[in-house]
Parts: structure tokens; sequence; C-alpha cells
């Protein structure tokens, strides 16, 4: 009797004691499961902080949201200027069906090509009393636009593209392209509201590129002061008054509602469209 029952004990101790370590095993599968899912995880975390690394201190990034600029600009004076769509200082070139709506005036220089095939909706003026008086008032222009400063004026630099300006006073330090995406001019209601732009190298658009034009925005009151040359990439539409230090350069069927004034350099068109506000 007493073997019978140790067998029985020795039976039920072998089975609880399997259940045990099967139980046990089972549980270490589980955990090892755990430890290789989360070093994948955080493997995973790694590798995607490397190739997106935060944000360091170096250069200048625009703002999302424009703050609102509390000093109000007065426009920039034209003068002789105004009545030209089109102003250059050593010579006027077309190529294509270019349509000018306004006068052109070139002062000093005296070669004007390319019309026709181009149309001159306006006056031409090559080293006349009204062209010299217009590079005059241009100079003056550009001065008083580069001169302008405010205590909220607001630095962009590099692509502004995708950008909404609200009226006021933009100072870039170097050049300024409208790229990624278009620009658009928001007078927030105000039909007077001016907006100027300080650009202390070049002034380009990439092609297809817009300005837009928003809560009674104007061309006539938007003013691109370019500190060296300007260019209008292909099919892009620009708005306002370019006063370039340089040449101003049009690409194919390249629109501009405003003008296109430079002080030293020459225009080059191709193909284009522009209106004088």
């Amino acid at each position: 009797m007493l073997t019978f029952v140790m067998r029985n004990i020795t039976r039920n101790c072998s089975t609880s004691c399997g259940n045990i370590k099967n139980n046990k095993m089972k549980a270490i599968k589980i955990f090892s499961a755990i430890a290789i899912v989360s070093a994948v995880l955080i493997s995973g975390c790694k590798k995607e902080d490397k190739t997106t690394p935060a944000p360091t201190g170096g250069g200048t990034t625009n703002p999302t949201v424009m703050p609102t600029q509390t000093t109000a600009h007065a426009a920039v004076s034209l003068a002789g200027a105004n009545t030209l769509a089109i102003l250059a200082g050593s010579g006027i070139t077309n190529t294509g069906a270019t349509i000018i709506t306004g006068d052109m005036g070139l002062s000093p220089g005296t070669s004007v090509g390319g019309f026709p095939p181009g149309i001159l909706n306006g006056t031409l003026h090559i080293n006349t009393n009204i062209a010299k008086q217009a590079k005059l008032d241009l100079t003056a222009a550009y001065n008083d636009a580069a001169g302008r400063t405010s205590t909220d004026i607001v630095t962009l630099s590099g692509n502004i593209g995708g950008l909404t300006l609200t009226p006021g006073l933009y100072k870039s330090t170097s050049s300024l392209a409208i790229s990624s995406g278009d620009v658009t001019f928001d007078a927030k209601g105000n039909p007077n509201a001016v907006f100027i732009i300080q650009i202390a190298s070049a002034l380009t658009t990439t092609s297809g590129r817009k300005v837009f034009l928003a809560g009674g925005a104007l061309a006539s009151n938007i003013f691109w002061q370019v500190g060296s040359s300007a260019t209008l990439g292909t099919t892009s539409v620009m708005k306002g008054n370019i006063l370039a230090m340089q040449s101003i350069s049009f690409k194919t069927g390249a629109t501009l509602d405003g003008r296109a004034l430079a002080r030293n350099g020459a225009i080059t068109m191709q193909g284009n469209t522009v209106v004088k506000p």
C-alpha cells in the first residue's frame, strides 16, 4: 500500500513539474518575442532620427504666418516713370509675339530690337526728354524704396514660394526666389495698402510660378527693389513694379501686371505680355 501511494505521489509530482517546465518555456518564448519586437521598433526610431535630424540654429527660416505690420507705408513715387511699362538703360530686345500695354523708354542706350514682331500699345521713347526724365525719376524711386525702414520690418530669405504677404516692408539681405509655390499679396481689404520688398541681390521666379492678389491688393502698390537683376521664369505670372539696378529678363511666355524698370542694364523679352497697371 505504501509503495502504491509513493508511486502516485511521484507520478503527480512529475506531471506538475512538467507543466511548470512547459509554462516556463512558454513564458521565455513570449518574453523573447517581445524583446525582438522592441529591438526592431527602437532600431527603426533611431534610423528615422538619423534621416530627419532636429533643426539647428543655422540659417534663416521665413515665417509661415506673416506678422501684422502696424507701420503704413506710402507708395513709392515713380513720377515720370509712371507712364512707362518698360524702361531700360542699355538696350531692349524681343523675340516672339510680345505685347506691351504702356509706353516704352530707353536711356542712355539706343538699341531697341524685336518690334515687330512685338506689339507696343503705347509710345516708344529713345533718349527723348521723357526717357531721360524717367531714368532720373527711376533712380529716385529706387533709392526711396531701398531706403525705407520701420520698426516692424519683416526679414525674408531664399525661397518665398507658398507665402502670403500682408501690407508692409520686407527685406532680404541676399537673393529671393519664388520657386516651391506661389505667392499671394493680401491687402486685408485696403486697396491703398502698399507692399515694398527690398532685395539685396537677385529676384527669380521659376517656371509656372504665380503671384496672386487678394483682399483688394493692387499691382501698382507692390514694389520689388532688386539690388542686381530680375529673371521671370517661363510662363510665370508676376505682379508689381520691378525696380532693378541691372537687367530684367523675361523667359518665354512670362507675364507681368506692372512695370519692368531697369536702371543700368537691358530688358530682354521672349513672347511676353506686360500691362502697365
